[in-house]
């Protein structure tokens, strides 16, 4: 059976048969001031299906692969960020802006709060690396990165520094294409599925804890991706992606991001 990712088109009446999980409610703003704020920008979502049993390994045991439509996905997402900075602070010029890359899966935990589980998160900014290991616990790694483009064609690439594991390698070259239907996805679709993640997920000392974003929808368009190289899949132990991938793109949001919590267990 073809990928929903390769058809290109979107899934008008899909159903999370697997179990009913509110992907509304993490849309909403949280109550509280925002530990900080960030822009996003020129973001790229490639994903590829990826067997179960791959992803189940190297997932923490407490949280649930999030499918679609009993599919599991690997993400891997190339993006720039602007103005990041925490509430009390304006953003700082050469330390505030840097590229970013991610690879990522989708869990829920105990049938509730889907998400996101990072494997790797790399920056162009060794400080925003220090800072986000330390405060975050996610798994920040620092690489040389670049975006730029050329007669409409966005080139990105990245390559790991430090730490390992290496070599975590990503160079895309993609044109961006027309709106899709509504310009944001819709609840139900794959592509909501896929982009609409407010939720995050992060192991420390044990524990699990959670953290959550705001922002409006993604504004989001087709796009081809006319030449992708990478090792950063491979590089978070899972298997390397087989095929073209399902691309989304989008010119960006502004975000705001709130502080991680424990992740309580259902009452």
């Amino acid at each position: 059976m073809p990928l929903p990712a390769a058809r290109g088109d979107l899934l008008t009446a899909p159903s999370y048969a697997e179990i009913a999980v509110d992907r509304i409610a993490p849309t909403l703003r949280p109550p509280g001031r925002p530990a900080g704020f960030q822009r996003w920008r020129e973001l790229l979502f490639l994903h590829w299906e990826t067997p179960i049993a791959a992803l189940r390994a190297v997932v923490p045991p407490a949280l649930e692969l999030d499918t679609f439509e009993g599919r599991a996905y690997v993400g891997v997402v190339a993006f720039t960020m602007r103005d990041v900075s925490p509430w009390w602070s304006p953003s700082v010029p050469g330390i505030s802006n840097f590229h970013e890359l991610n690879v990522r899966t989708y869990v829920h935990h105990e049938g509730r709060a889907p998400g996101v589980w990072f494997f790797s998160l790399d920056a162009a900014k060794a400080i925003a690396v220090v800072a986000a290991r330390v405060g975050w616990h996610l798994p920040y790694h620092h690489a040389s990165m670049d975006l730029d483009s050329r007669d409409g064609e966005i080139r990105y690439r990245s390559e790991r520094r430090w730490p390992g594991p290496v070599p975590a390698r990503f160079e895309a070259r993609y044109r961006v294409g027309a709106a899709i239907d509504g310009g944001a996805a819709a609840p139900g679709t794959f592509e909501h599925f896929l982009a609409e993640r407010y939720l995050l997920f992060a192991a420390s000392g044990g524990a699990l804890k959670i953290g959550q974003v705001h922002h409006a929808p993604y504004p989001l368009h087709r796009a081809e991706v006319t030449h992708v190289e990478e090792s950063v899949v491979a590089a978070a132990g899972l298997p390397a992606p087989a095929g073209a991938p399902h691309v989304l793109y989008s010119p960006g949001v502004d975000v705001d991001v709130y502080a991680l919590t424990p992740a309580a267990p259902r009452g």
